[in-house]
């Protein structure tokens, strides 16, 4: 599984804080890591996704 944050994303850190092994906040907007999101953090990974207020963490 990997994710990617789309153009939408507002800053406001809930995915950082939610799975910080997979998501950054760099500047203004979060980064998702590159590859696998590795299985320890599947679960927090896509609660960030689902948790996300402008739905900008998308499958890549």
């Amino acid at each position: 599984m990997t994710y990617k944050v789309n153009d939408s994303c507002i800053g406001c850190g809930l995915c950082e804080s939610t799975c910080p092994e997979v998501f950054r906040i760099e500047g203004d907007v979060a980064v998702a890591i590159d590859g696998e999101v590795p299985e320890s953090a599947l679960s927090d990974a896509a609660e960030a996704k689902d948790g996300c207020p402008v739905g900008a963490i998308e499958d890549a």
